[in-house]
């Protein structure tokens, strides 16, 4: 399973998101290594497809499912999360599910 996470530097967001992920990761039963991407400018974001900050890609795909046309170097909100800026848990748990069934089918 490959996992990234895309980030802005100094992102106040980004290291719960990390520990949220591994979390689930954990709970899941997963040992996978996860690559974070800093994301310092537009072109950047506009390459990886870059939502705002932080982004969690599992097998490349958005855990939010969002693939809008409005990229950016910036701030990102989960809405219905505690945390505004951090996807919820179950969230990441579905992107995660969804990714075993799909190299395990």
């Amino acid at each position: 399973m490959k996992i990234e996470v895309l980030y802005v530097p100094d992102c106040p967001h980004h290291p719960a998101a990390i520990l949220k992920l591994k979390e689930v990761l954990a709970a899941e039963g997963i040992t996978a290594d996860i690559s974070e991407v800093a994301v310092n400018d537009i072109a950047t974001a506009k390459a990886l497809r870059f939502c705002g900050s932080p982004t969690i890609l599992i097998n490349g795909r958005d855990v939010a499912e969002e693939l809008g046309n409005e990229y950016a170097v910036s701030c990102r909100l989960y809405p219905g999360s505690k945390v505004p800026g951090v996807p919820p848990a179950e969230m990441i748990r579905r992107a995660v599910r969804d990714a075993r069934k799909a190299d395990n089918p």
